[in-house]
């Protein structure tokens, strides 16, 4: 009997067979430096951890509402009117398993067969991924240094066509690190709204932004949705949790597929994820975004010197996307072949973009600074050789 033929549709993640080989590597006694997956070698908040103790310990192991714990929606609520002076209802604020659970919930929602929906090239592979689940078309439009790698309105009125329904943005971006500031999210929105459709954001990375003060799009349009997640800045990448923003209209309906598709987050995970918006806690994730901001300075300036710094560093999140079309039309053989000669796993550029990632690689500076430095120097010995 044949499978869905949406599922393949869903193109295998490149970075975790790459990975799978620097682990057995490592398992070799290789003295492997990982740059290719999105974690940051900081472990969750002291904080974090000891609210998630006491939630096990207290019994809050019970399931919350699908729409989540109401203390944490409220947090949450209050999170976005300390830092962006907006009033979000937490009854507009779903927890989600990871935001990859939310992603699931509004593309379920908003898109059906035969629909289309407009996302900059290169992207994240999964958003592409959950599009294509819920029988819609993605139409990948390409973005370059030019248009700083995000999909800005006058791409969004050229590419929307009869069929479009949504548009979808992260900001900042995975994989090139690159932002849209209020003035664009808002003309972005406009545009969307002009045209009758519907206007995602992720938006996982906010925390994390470096020349840029963070914004969300929740501040601008009250009939966006917007994704987000307690994985990157707040440091709980294994605690798989996340939330969803939506127009009041829509909660209802995606309170029935959350029931229904996980019936509801973590428990012991939202009661931990309290902490996170404590003083104490903050304390600690700014100075961690301070050091991701060294390791990104200290990593340009390494690759400067090899001519391979991008010409606009990444604003926000935790990666450098690189061109290496100077040494090669095939990264994913680049990447195989820097790790088996030098120890260093990246992520080759096909994972994130439907055109073009052959000649591009993504580098996560999720280590520290003395093995950035180790790995550029493991880079010039293996470029030397091309």
């Amino acid at each position: 009997m044949p499978w869905n033929p949406r599922v393949a549709r869903v193109a295998p993640f490149r970075v975790m067979s790459l990975l799978e080989t620097a682990q057995a590597r490592e398992a070799a006694g290789h003295d492997v430096i990982h740059l290719e997956v999105g974690e940051p070698d900081f472990a969750t908040p002291e904080p974090v951890v000891a609210a998630g103790q006491a939630a096990l310990a207290e019994g809050q192991t019970r399931y919350t509402p699908a729409a989540g714990l109401p203390a944490l929606r409220e947090a949450i609520a209050g999170h976005y009117a300390e830092h962006f002076g907006v009033t979000v209802d937490p009854a507009r604020i779903l927890v989600t398993p990871g935001a990859s659970g939310a992603l699931l919930l509004a593309s379920q929602l908003l898109v059906g067969t035969g629909d289309r929906v407009l996302m900059a090239d290169p992207n994240y592979p999964c958003n592409r991924h959950f599009m294509a689940l819920a029988g819609a078309e993605v139409d990948a439009v390409p973005v370059d240094d030019g248009c700083a790698w995000q999909l800005d309105a006058e791409r969004v009125a050229r590419y929307w066509g009869d069929a479009t329904r949504l548009a979808m943005l992260a900001t900042p971006s995975n994989p090139t690190g690159h932002m849209l500031d209020a003035g664009q999210l808002s003309a972005v929105a406009e545009t969307v709204a002009a045209r009758g459709g519907h206007l995602l954001v992720d938006e996982i990375y906010q925390g994390l932004c470096y020349d840029l003060e963070p914004l969300s799009v929740a501040a601008i349009s009250p009939d966006a949705f917007v994704v987000n997640s307690f994985s990157k800045y707040f440091g709980m990448t294994g605690w798989r949790l996340g939330w969803l923003v939506a127009p009041e209209a829509a909660v209802e309906p995606l309170a029935r597929l959350a029931q229904n598709v996980f019936l509801a987050a973590s428990t012991p995970a939202q009661h931990a994820a309290l902490a996170a918006f404590t003083p104490e806690c903050r304390d600690i994730l700014e100075q961690r975004r301070s050091e991701l901001r060294r390791r990104r300075d200290a990593l340009l300036a390494g690759l400067a010197t090899l001519q391979l710094a991008p010409s606009l560093p990444p604003q926000g999140a935790f990666y450098l996307w690189l061109d290496i079309s100077r040494y090669s039309r095939d990264s994913e053989t680049f990447c195989r072949a820097l790790l088996e000669e030098e120890n260093v796993a990246i992520t080759p550029g096909t994972d994130f973009a439907v055109a073009g990632g052959e000649h591009y690689v993504r580098i996560a500076f999720t280590t520290g600074i003395a093995r950035l430095e180790e790995a550029v120097a493991r880079l010039e010995r293996f470029l030397v050789r091309r």
